[in-house]
């Protein structure tokens, strides 16, 4: 089990002639109206942390207030149901989008419906295709989408994020096992880790001292984090930041180590310039430059 910040990996130097190219493509599938700043969020965490364009795949009504929150983001317009969200057949123009991409992030913001609840496994399942894809990152309610529906997936290059609610519900829809005790860090380690293990992926139980497994190492965040990014978006960020590593080069168990360690270590930074209690995801995101440079 890992416990200490010495095994995180560390960033590689930036290559004196190199392009956006070299450092990756991010693409960020979700937003819904009214939750359009999720996406934003990470798509714009994936570019602090290195990656070399973040694209973002959203529902064409909210395009524009997407677009307008950070300049450096590029937009993919999907087509919308009338409750504004992704319709079911946006799939084959996501699957188009995703084979040109190092890295994505699924689920920020894009709220439920019956065609979602269709289109995020079989999009997921679809991937394999997809040769330049490193790793995939899967949140909120493209996590909900599978419940009762959980696939085993070929490839090891899914990374789940949820918090301990939406892990209970995916639980409870697969009967693998009985939901862990929120008290009891052994037994919420022992059912994390037998779930990757079964569906083959990786798996971030976001939460004090949050952790990460493959299905054989640990890791444990014990350093960085505190209460005050119990916050709107803060998940958010962290499935940008991630996403932007593995873009950035780190595999998919490194970048979720890494990750996790630099979400918790830039609420820190974040808390203490703000304090505890006015820290919100957009004080995070701004602390993410400080971090990467105190860590170096």
């Amino acid at each position: 089990m890992i416990t200490i910040n010495e095994t995180l990996p560390k960033f590689s130097e930036r290559l004196l002639f190199s392009h956006k190219g070299d450092y990756g493509v991010v693409l960020g599938i979700g937003g819904s109206l009214g939750m359009s700043g999720a996406v934003a969020l990470a798509g714009r965490a994936a570019l602090l942390v290195g990656a070399g364009l973040s694209r973002l795949a959203v529902p064409l009504p909210i395009l524009n207030t997407v677009a307008g929150f950070y300049p450096e983001l590029t937009t993919i317009p999907l087509p919308s149901d009338r409750n504004g969200k992704i319709l079911f057949n946006a799939i084959d123009k996501l699957i188009k989008s995703a084979e040109s991409v190092t890295s994505i992030f699924i689920g920020t913001g894009l709220g439920r419906s019956a065609g979602l609840d269709r289109l995020v496994p079989k999009f997921l399942c679809r991937l394999d295709s997809c040769k330049k894809l490193k790793g995939v990152v899967v949140d909120a309610d493209a996590l909900n989408a599978l419940n009762g529906q959980m696939p085993i997936f070929m490839r090891k290059n899914i990374i789940l994020t949820p918090h301990s609610a939406e892990f209970n519900r995916l639980l409870k829809s697969t009967g693998l096992c009985e939901c862990p005790s929120e008290d009891n860090q052994a037994d919420r380690i022992n059912v994390t880790k037998n779930f990757a293990n079964s569906y083959n992926v990786v798996m971030v139980l976001k939460g004090h001292e949050t952790i990460v497994t493959d299905g054989n190492i640990v890791f444990i965040n014990s350093e960085s984090g505190n209460p005050g990014m119990a916050t709107g978006g803060s998940g958010d960020i962290l499935t940008g930041i991630i996403a932007g590593l593995i873009a950035r080069g780190f595999d998919i168990f490194e970048a979720a180590k890494l990750g996790v360690y630099l979400h918790g270590f830039a609420g820190d930074i974040a808390s203490k310039k703000y304090g505890i209690e006015s820290v919100i995801a957009s004080y995070i995101l701004k602390s993410i430059p400080e971090a990467i440079l105190t860590m170096k």
